[in-house]
């Protein structure tokens, strides 16, 4: 049996990326990589049975990289931790053809200008997601260092988020009576 790596994360509600960069900092975290922006195609069945595992196919381009992803069902917690398969593929277009060869679609889109943070020392890692809904701040590490640089932020664990950006998006929606598209900047 292989031991799969496992994603542990939060998100955190920012009122914008200029407060959400000030909290990383005064905790202490370091610019790691630039604001960049990311298309995201999350990949189904036409019955979403992906979507009704709880399971998701991405298909993202973060500048010049792209890469597929595949995570799992969520651990029910305070925190949401899944398995995270990922892999750099150098043609995203024949990759998303291949994937529509074997029976899935593009189910939903979601785009994000991201910003990645990390302490001089120690495991984690910090981003800025600035999205159509709004900013947010994932902490992505152990369980224990992510309650801990959340509270040095000054957030509590009622703070927590561990929907995902679809989830959060349809929310968006509903709560604004708007019909659900995708998650872009411009509408599409």
């Amino acid at each position: 049996m292989t031991h799969s790596p496992t994603e542990t994360e939060i998100k955190l509600a920012a009122p914008d990326a200029r407060t959400a960069r000030k909290l990383l900092r005064s905790a202490g975290f370091i610019l790691a990589r630039g604001r960049v922006f990311e298309s995201n195609v999350v990949f189904d069945t036409p019955r979403l049975t992906l979507r009704r595992a709880s399971t998701l196919l991405r298909l993202r381009q973060a500048g010049r990289l792209s890469t597929v992803t595949f995570k799992g069902k969520p651990v029910a917690g305070k925190h949401k931790s899944r398995e995270e398969l990922e892999l750099t593929v150098t043609d995203p277009s024949t990759i998303g053809a291949i994937f529509e060869r074997l029976g899935y679609r593009p189910a939903f889109r979601y785009e994000k200008y991201r910003t990645e943070y990390r302490l001089a020392r120690g495991a984690g890692l910090a981003m800025v997601d600035e999205t159509p809904i709004g900013t947010y701040v994932e902490l992505e590490g152990s369980p224990a260092w992510i309650d801990r640089l959340a509270a040095r932020m000054g957030f509590e664990e009622s703070d927590y988020i561990t929907a995902s950006y679809a989830r959060l998006y349809l929310d968006w929606c509903r709560a604004r009576r708007i019909k659900p598209g995708n998650m872009a900047f411009q509408a599409t």
